[in-house]
């Protein structure tokens, strides 16, 4: 009944709707009178024949013979009836079969049919609604991002100027409101004063005119967006955008991060107040080889090892996991603690062979200003010759030749990173370089959330999807979430200590062993406890800091409930 409401309200809110029905209206009654003026003309002529009939039976004449039913049970004797006959008949077949079929069909089905779809497809939001979030577009980075806000409880609602593409998204169980982009009247209807974050991921001169638009409503709501080029900084900023995000360069700062370059050196990957969180890349140091239980990291230098990556999957970092050379350590511990790490296990070694990025777009440019930051060299592989004039170390040509790789260093290369925006290219080419070289590094970027498991078992040693990594750099943006997602499908999570580990210590509560979640910190009386021994006591009100996969995650809510 609510719909039913809802979908009348629409229709009769739109002018032009109200106007057709006016119409229809006009031609059902213009069709009333003709089936009246008929019924009376054929009792005029049958009282000349000499027959009489009631009203009713002139009334049923009138509808049979223009609907082309005629039955033949009552008929005219002389020629004027027979005359008569044929012009009702004719005009039933003009204004029944032809005329009101399409009258009805255009001045009330379809217009009925359209507010069915626009009462699916809501054109506003519940106005007790708070704390929201409002995104300008659907896609990948949209539905990582959507992921993650149902998983820790946040509204959002994605805006859309297209009714099929609301009931499509609609279909897939998106929550969509109906409006246009550039139109101030859309975010007072998506309440964006209460608003927690406005994320555009549109194109700079649409993000711009929103982050115009919205500011020009609120002044308070924080506003996100995505940057394609570097001179549409500044203008987003003054447009009124909190946060601009490059997020090609953010791409190439995780890729060539990742890449093996013979520094055995721990780089931040994020903080929480006083814990900083590192990856850090063994190769050529003193660690390879030895199990954890045998490093004493916690004892001797205070940093805590919290899990491990071994060929793009995170583990849990047990006393006798063997370290090996293509393990990347995952570190929690002060800024004092990582860079005592550095100093003691940190190897400068000179890579003599370029690294080998195939891709010269944002991403593998960015890649290779990064890794001059690094101190290591490179080599671009890209077949544009629009983007490769005039730039150094770029070998213009395509990657799927062999002699254009050779050319760019395959043959000498430690490590490969593959940047191109096509994942069916990117896994092409991942099966390619371990093809040639079994033993390089292969770094390869997924635009595609669920492609990252096809990236891995392609060849990849390390998958970053472009997707995810924009999610989660919005997500950390988000004001009071608690919660920092540090890498691909890790996450540092902030709770209150739950009430069934109140009066336990860190060792008896198990958590570790129960969730897969590894508490890293702890918050009391205002004071941030970094790798807290194991016989600390978890008291009431205080806070703690755990990090973990989404899986551990999962468990931890499930296990000891979502505060």
């Amino acid at each position: 009944m609510k719909m039913l409401t809802t979908q009348v309200l629409i229709f009769l809110r739109n002018k032009p709707d109200r106007k057709n029905l006016l119409l229809l209206f006009r031609f059902l009654l213009l069709l009333l009178i003709i089936i009246l003026v008929y019924t009376l003309l054929f009792h005029f002529l049958m009282e000349r024949e000499g027959q009489s009939y009631s009203l009713v039976t002139g009334f049923y004449w009138t509808l049979t013979v223009m609907s082309t039913l005629g039955f033949g049970d009552i008929t005219f004797q002389g020629d004027a009836g027979r005359l008569f006959s044929v012009i009702v008949l004719v005009s039933g077949m003009l204004f029944l079969l032809i005329l009101f079929p399409f009258t009805f069909i255009n001045f009330f089905y379809s217009p009925w049919m359209k507010a069915q779809e626009l009462a699916k497809v809501p054109r506003d939001l519940p106005e007790g609604i708070s704390g929201h979030v409002i995104l300008t577009k659907y896609g990948p980075i949209a539905e990582v991002l959507i992921k993650k806000l149902k998983q820790f409880n946040y509204e959002y609602v994605v805006l859309v100027a297209d009714i099929q593409e609301g009931l499509r998204l609609r279909d897939l169980g998106v929550h969509v409101m109906l409006g246009d982009l550039g139109d101030p009247e859309t975010y007072r209807m998506a309440r964006v004063g209460r608003a927690a974050l406005v994320a555009t991921t549109e194109s700079d001169v649409i993000n711009t005119n929103v982050a115009f638009t919205v500011r020009g409503i609120s002044k308070d709501v924080q506003i996100i967006a995505t940057c394609s080029y570097a001179a549409s900084d500044d203008i987003l900023k003054l447009a009124g955008c909190n946060h601009v995000l490059h997020l090609g360069e953010i791409m190439g700062l995780f890729l060539s991060r990742r890449a093996n370059g013979g520094d055995a050196g721990a780089h931040l990957i994020g903080e929480f107040d006083e814990l900083k969180i590192a990856e850090a890349l063994v190769t050529g140091s003193s660690l390879v080889g030895l199990k954890f239980r045998e490093t004493r990291l916690r004892q001797d230098i205070g940093v805590s090892v919290v899990g491990v990556w071994e060929r793009g999957k995170f583990q849990a970092a047990e006393p006798d996991t063997l370290i090996s050379s293509s393990t990347v350590l995952v570190l929690a511990g002060t800024a004092q603690q990582i860079e005592s790490y550095n100093q003691t296990f940190c190897v400068k070694a000179v890579m003599a062979a370029p690294v080998l990025i195939i891709g010269g777009g944002r991403v593998g440019r960015a890649t290779g200003r990064n890794l001059i930051a690094r101190g290591l060299d490179y080599r671009i592989v890209e077949k544009d010759p629009e983007r490769a004039r005039g730039k150094e170390r770029v070998v213009l040509g395509d990657a799927a030749e062999l002699e254009v790789l050779k050319e760019a260093g395959i043959d000498e290369t430690h490590c490969v990173i593959i940047t191109s925006h096509d994942d069916d290219v990117n896994v092409y080419l991942t099966i390619y370089c371990r093809l040639l070289r079994p033993d390089v590094q292969v770094i390869t970027r997924s635009n595609l959330e669920r492609n990252i498991g096809i990236m891995h078992r392609a060849g990849s040693d390390f998958v970053m999807s472009y997707a995810s990594m924009g999610a989660n750099t919005i997500f950390n943006l988000l004001e009071r979430s608690g919660i920092l997602m540090v890498a691909e499908g890790l996450d540092l999570i902030e709770v209150a200590v739950p009430e069934s580990l109140e009066g336990r210590s860190i060792a008896a509560s198990c958590i570790r062993k129960e969730t897969g979640c590894t508490v890293i910190a702890v918050k009391a009386e205002g004071i941030t406890h970094v790798n807290p021994a194991p016989d600390m006591v978890l008291q009431k009100d205080a806070e703690i800091i755990l990090i973990g996969t989404v899986e551990a995650e999962k468990k931890f809510f499930e296990r000891y409930g979502s505060n």
